[in-house]
């Protein structure tokens, strides 16, 4: 049995809680409350000692860190795959899953947290921010191109890993708009179950922005 520990507003978490629906894999899930700081009891640090999620425990196997997850599952349930098999695809889609890693999650960072309410950042720092998107965005529209999926007609971990950023956009005033191609392909992941089952209601996400505040509240 595949248990995952996670919670529901986590990128991280949400990449393999997508995995794991569109491999059509049976789970339990098991929320982890951060703010509460359910990851320092001792339980959760016997699997993950760094305190952070997603944790995916699999029978005997424990997997942190959402993209060795993310291998993981490909190896072990390889049916349906998400990854191609020929060289510049495979290629393509690391590219994309280590530019979101390295580049856009980073220039998000002065966006994010405005919009969670942890601060206001500068004219500059979000002029910077947005400009360091954009560099982003040109290359995955130049990456998709006119391809249904970054796999061509297959959905690849790609797909996953930045289909759950873009849908945020709006809410972080990244209007789209400038890039039709990612646009449509957002719409495209936004009509499949994985990304209706795995997206935060606007409930949860109020709820864990007042959470959050309290926190960074009582440790000043």
């Amino acid at each position: 049995m595949i248990t995952l520990y996670h919670t529901p507003i986590s990128l991280n978490s949400r990449r393999v809680w997508v995995t794991l629906l569109e491999k059509g894999l049976s789970f339990d899930l098991v929320k982890v409350n951060l703010t509460g700081g359910e990851q320092y009891q001792p339980e959760f640090l016997a699997m993950n000692p760094f305190h952070h999620i997603p944790v995916l425990v699999d029978d005997e196997t424990t997997v942190i860190e959402s993209f060795a997850i993310l291998d993981y599952l490909e190896a072990k349930y390889p049916t349906p795959a998400l990854l191609p098999k020929e060289a510049n695809a495979i290629a393509k889609v690391r590219m994309v899953q280590m530019v979101v890693l390295n580049e856009l999650t980073t220039a998000l960072g002065p966006l994010t947290r405005q919009f969670m309410g942890f601060g206001e950042a500068s004219p500059e720092e979000l002029d910077k921010a947005k400009q360091q998107v954009a560099v982003s965005l040109k290359f995955f529209e130049s990456k998709l191109g006119d391809q249904t999926f970054f796999g061509g007609e297959q959905l690849t971990l790609a797909d996953i890993v930045l289909g759950i950023i873009t849908p945020w956009f709006d809410e972080l005033a990244l209007p789209l708009a400038d890039y039709p191609g990612l646009q449509a392909w957002t719409a495209r992941l936004m009509e499949r179950p994985a990304w209706k089952t795995t997206q935060a209601t606007p409930e949860e996400i109020e709820a864990f922005k007042v959470r959050a505040r309290e926190m960074m509240a009582r440790r000043r």
